[in-house]
């Protein structure tokens, strides 16, 4: 059953009309309904057409963050063979919201590392929403020394709302565990490309992202904080999230101009859970792309580049 967003609420009616009319001549064979169903077809795709053709950042939000998006175990399975997970931080615990390990893409060894929230309510709270502790980000330095170590290219695909803010992960020091990560993103000599395929939340989403090249789906979002939070810091107020997340900047085509994200990777009309093979086929073939660009560079030209892109950030947003 597809999950309609808040805005599709029209779409989702028509669609509905149109399955009501296939499911009686399925179980009535002497009907005959399909002009009437396929008439329906094409006034919904005209409406979302119109719906998704210039989406508000909010919205864009909501598509950030729908259920059916692919998620960060579908883009491993579909794009990397010989994918070996690697579990623990080897200081406290496994941290199920962070997976990652040993694999091939395109015949060439990588390791890649991404946030997973789960696809039921099961999984999900396992998961923990891919709201990282700090021993995922641990277990994160420790795959990307690895990755150092061994001459291994570094994929990175960020889906989280942000790090996880309970006590105990307080406690065992989250804050030092971003920290690290996010230095030691810095400090390898090694390709590594990111791409935000969905919410790229705050810090949790920095220390993944640090990277030479940064890829955004069309629909994904990415900002130091969600629009509900700042909204109820800004105006005590979580329902005006709406303006928080227009003036956050935090869409792929904002942070392309300001120089926060390389490239934007076109996303299937109605979002990428309407056609998740198509989505990850295009996630596929940017990392390729992105890998492709650094194949002959050095490891210190790696370092400093990775290092001049991010301190050239606010200049060009200010020179825009």
């Amino acid at each position: 059953m597809t999950h309609y967003l808040d805005f599709e609420k029209p779409l989702a009616e028509i669609e509905g009309k149109a399955e009501e009319l296939r499911a009686m001549a399925r179980a009535n064979e002497e009907m005959d309904i399909e002009a009437e169903a396929s008439a329906l077809d094409r006034k919904a795709e005209d409406l979302l057409h119109e719906l998704y053709k210039k989406l508000t950042p909010w919205r864009k939000c909501q598509v950030a963050r729908h259920p059916e998006r692919p998620h960060c175990r579908d883009y491993i399975d579909a794009l990397f063979t010989e994918y070996m997970p690697l579990a623990g931080d080897r200081k406290f615990a496994e941290d199920e919201a962070v997976m990652g390990g040993l694999a091939r893409f395109h015949d060439q060894p990588v390791v890649v590392l991404g946030h997973e929230k789960g696809n039921d309510t099961k999984s999900r709270i396992a998961r923990n929403f891919g709201m990282a502790r700090p021993e995922g980000y641990r277990k994160a330095v420790r795959l990307m020394e690895m990755a150092d170590k061994f001459s291994l290219p570094v994929i990175t695909l960020v889906d989280t709302p942000g790090a996880y803010p309970g006590k105990g992960a307080e406690e065992r020091g989250q804050s030092e565990a971003i920290a690290r990560a996010t230095e030691k993103c810095l400090q390898i000599g090694v390709p590594l490309v990111t791409v935000i395929i969905g919410e790229g939340g705050s810090g949790g989403a920095v220390a993944f992202a640090t990277a030479n090249r940064v890829a955004m789906l069309e629909h994904s979002v990415y900002s130091v904080i969600s629009p509900e939070g700042c909204a109820s810091i800004l105006w005590k107020d979580a329902e005006k999230m709406r303006e928080a997340a227009e003036a956050l900047r935090l869409t792929a085509q904002d942070l392309v101009r300001l120089g926060v994200a390389d490239r934007v990777i076109p996303e299937p009309l109605g979002g990428a859970h309407r056609d998740p093979g198509g989505t990850i086929a295009s996630v596929g073939a940017a990392i390729a792309a992105m890998l492709g660009e650094m194949e002959d560079v050095k490891p210190k030209q790696l370092i400093r580049g990775r290092r001049e892109k991010f301190l050239a950030i606010g200049a060009k947003g200010l020179a825009a």
